[in-house]
């Protein structure tokens, strides 16, 4: 099975949901009529930015106005969509939630970040998800994740122990860690033999400028598509059999030792 994906590599304006929403959408309606992709993926916070300490004001009640958007972009384009994340705000407090909704506008899954950035204080503004990101998108085994989350290999090996063959990222990722972003992204890919999605923001905020760089690797870990810094639309197919055919040539999820790891 073969997937078209692009990654909407966009800047994000800091704290103003309206305007980032119109550039989005507008952005996402073009992608359509030109390179017609089977999968549209957005960045992290694509809605507010990293204005963390005016979240209880900027985020979305419940979801509400992002599931409705995305739900009905999805069914009149009839794409997949991986939403990016948005600020959540629930009775609890807010996520770092995102959507991912199929041809048809429903919401296959949603998965709130689960490793909250103390550097950029998310863990003041935020409340940590607790379940796995793991959906199937057209058949598919797959699992989405959010930035921070990259840095702990056992949670995406989570996923893909159980069959996930797409791992999808959506990131406000900065500059100054930028070869992180890389090779981190290209070892998920090779430690887990599966396609990474990667869509990082471009742009910068008051306290960060951001790296851009969304990628689409394969499971050898070649990188099939790589953006620069500026706003972008970064397109790749991908082949799912590929996947089936490298975890077979070498069969690391058959040969884990789980029982010594711990």
């Amino acid at each position: 099975m073969k997937l078209k994906i692009a990654c909407l590599q966009t800047d994000i304006a800091f704290g103003k949901p309206d305007e980032n929403i119109a550039a989005v959408e507008e952005k996402m309606k073009s992608i359509m009529l030109s390179d017609k992709p089977d999968v549209i993926v957005l960045p992290e916070l694509w809605t507010t930015g990293y204005d963390l300490t005016r979240l209880d004001v900027l985020a979305d009640d419940e979801g509400k106005r992002t599931l409705s958007l995305m739900s009905g972009l999805s069914k009149n384009c009839s794409v997949n969509i991986i939403a990016g994340s948005v600020a959540k705000r629930t009775e609890a407090g807010v996520t770092n939630t995102m959507y991912v909704f199929d041809r048809q506008g429903e919401l296959l899954h949603e998965y709130s970040k689960l490793h909250l950035f103390k550097l950029m204080d998310e863990h003041l503004y935020l409340n940590g998800g607790t379940e796995k990101g793991l959906f199937k998108l057209e058949g598919i085994q797959s699992a989405g994740v959010i930035c921070y989350d990259i840095r702990f290999p056992e949670w995406i090996r989570a996923h893909t122990v159980n069959g996930a063959e797409i791992l999808f990222v959506v990131a406000e990722w900065p500059l100054p860690r930028l070869h992180h972003w890389k090779t981190m992204l290209i070892s998920r890919a090779i430690e887990n033999q599966c396609y990474v999605v990667a869509c990082n923001r471009s742009g910068e905020d008051p306290k960060n400028v951001f790296a851009g760089h969304s990628m689409i690797i394969d499971p050898w870990g070649e990188i099939l598509a790589e953006a620069g810094t500026e706003e972008s639309v970064l397109t790749a197919e991908i082949d799912l059999e590929k996947v089936k055919e490298i975890r077979k040539q070498i069969p690391v999820f058959e040969d884990r030792l789980p029982h010594f790891y711990l």
